[in-house]
């Protein structure tokens, strides 16, 4: 809040951060945290830290929700989809890795999405209430100097 972002302004970019550090596409978030920063005018490097902190989350819930994502959308199964196959495919086959990631990726996005909204929403919620009292206590010590 020193840096000049206000209560409202610091948890929208937490909230944020967290869900744009859990996006199952590998490679995205640094553009989708920057462009949406730059957007609301929320603190580009607060946001990009957030998410870069979550990248072992990230990777830890890449395969489940690739999973998931195929069962969802009528991609391959489940089974199919193991990190072995994901390393194999990436580095001999990547028109055979296209075609058997790709509804599963989508899927995976759209359970993403359905899950961030409800997650960014209470971090928003419950982050709110915590930093303006951090801020009342800050401009209270400001006062008293």
């Amino acid at each position: 809040m020193r840096q000049g972002l206000s209560p409202t302004q610091l948890a929208l970019t937490i909230a944020l951060g967290t869900a744009f550090g859990l996006v199952p596409l590998l490679g995205i978030t640094s553009v989708l945290g920057t462009a949406v920063a730059v957007w609301l005018r929320l603190n580009v490097g607060a946001m990009l830290l957030i998410s870069h902190l979550l990248s072992p989350v990230q990777l830890l819930l890449l395969l489940p929700l690739l999973r998931q994502g195929a069962s969802l959308l009528g991609g391959p199964s489940g089974s199919q989809i193991t990190l072995a196959r994901v390393q194999y495919l990436l580095s001999h086959d990547w028109a055979a890795a296209l075609q058997l990631f790709w509804r599963a990726e989508l899927g995976a996005l759209i359970l993403w999405l359905l899950g961030s909204i409800p997650v960014t929403l209470a971090l928003y919620a419950g982050l709110l209430p915590i930093l303006r009292r951090v801020a009342r206590r800050q401009a209270a010590a400001q006062v008293a100097e």
